[in-house]
């Protein structure tokens, strides 16, 4: 079993991935761990692993570090263990995974596995970022959010957690600029002034925003908002921890396999990291990779 590890996630979560490996080496389980030192590094570790025959390839992180992992999994017969150490762990709500450690390597050692179906941001501009691939597990999003994700300061988020997202969105409400953004779903034009693209049920940790969205198969539920400007950001982000956002008016799901982000310049990320700016193209991963669940 080899286990990646993003040391910038903190003391106090690195304290928490002790835990979880002693209760794993005091039941016999051979355990090789391995720490990430730049982007995209956890990728060549999982794809390097993979192309060995290791099995079992763990991601010890949040849903940007399971992305980066799964990635590199992504066409190989190794399975994808997740010890969940990030702030939301959107994933692992999803997928009903345990957090306390003694629950996590039980998991872990018992193997059953599901089809996780990642999706795929591609960038389609002219900027930098044109040409970039980048894999995601959860969610991709464009507008208020993603603003919020790229000016977050990852000091504050390690110190204080979720509350770092309540205090730079209140900061971003009067700096971003709330523009209409236009995409293609299926190859229809719509408009909405923020955009998630959704892999799964949950937003944001363990809050629905999609329903009958599922990260065990293809294609993807797109929730519109289609009322744009800082008092509409305000009313849905006072609707996300009494977990009511998806009954909010202003919002519609559609299904999708193919969105294109067409404005230029809009903020995106992916899985709560930062992703780079449209235009870019949302699609289905080549196909699924096994993600051990309880």
């Amino acid at each position: 079993m080899l286990i990646i590890y993003n040391p910038a996630a903190g003391r106090r979560r690195a304290q928490l991935l002790w835990r979880v490996l002693d209760v794993m080496s005091s039941s016999g389980a051979k355990l090789e761990l391995v720490e990430t030192h730049h982007a995209g590094h956890a990728t060549d570790l999982a794809r390097d692993a993979a192309s060995r025959g290791v099995q079992l390839i763990v991601a010890a992180g949040g849903d940007g570090t399971i992305a980066d992992v799964a990635n590199g999994l992504i066409g190989s017969d190794s399975r994808l263990g997740i010890i969940p150490l990030g702030t939301a762990n959107v994933l692992a709500h999803e997928l009903g995974l345990p957090f306390a450690p003694a629950a996590v390597a039980a998991t872990l050692a018992f193997g059953r596995t599901q089809p996780l179906w990642p999706g795929v941001a591609q960038s389609t501009g002219v900027a930098r970022s044109e040409g970039r691939r980048r894999v995601f597990v959860q969610m991709v999003g464009a507008g208020f959010d993603a603003q919020v994700v790229h000016r977050l300061s990852l000091g504050l988020k390690r110190a204080v957690g979720r509350g770092a997202y309540v205090a730079q969105s209140l900061r971003e409400l009067t700096r971003y600029k709330f523009a209409p953004i236009k995409l293609r779903i299926d190859g229809s034009c719509v408009e909405a002034g923020s955009v998630v693209v959704a892999k799964g049920r949950f937003y944001a940790g363990c809050y629905t925003l999609a329903p009958d969205a599922t990260p065990t198969a293809p294609g993807f539920t797109v929730a519109l908002f289609t009322a744009g400007g800082p008092w509409a950001a305000m009313m849905y982000g006072a609707a996300l921890p009494l977990d009511l956002i998806a009954r909010m008016p202003g919002l519609r799901l559609v299904r999708a396999r193919h969105v294109e982000i067409e404005s230029v310049d809009v903020p995106t990320q992916a899985d709560g990291d930062p992703a780079g700016r449209a235009p870019l193209t949302v699609t289905d991963a080549e196909g699924p990779i096994r993600v051990v669940v309880p």
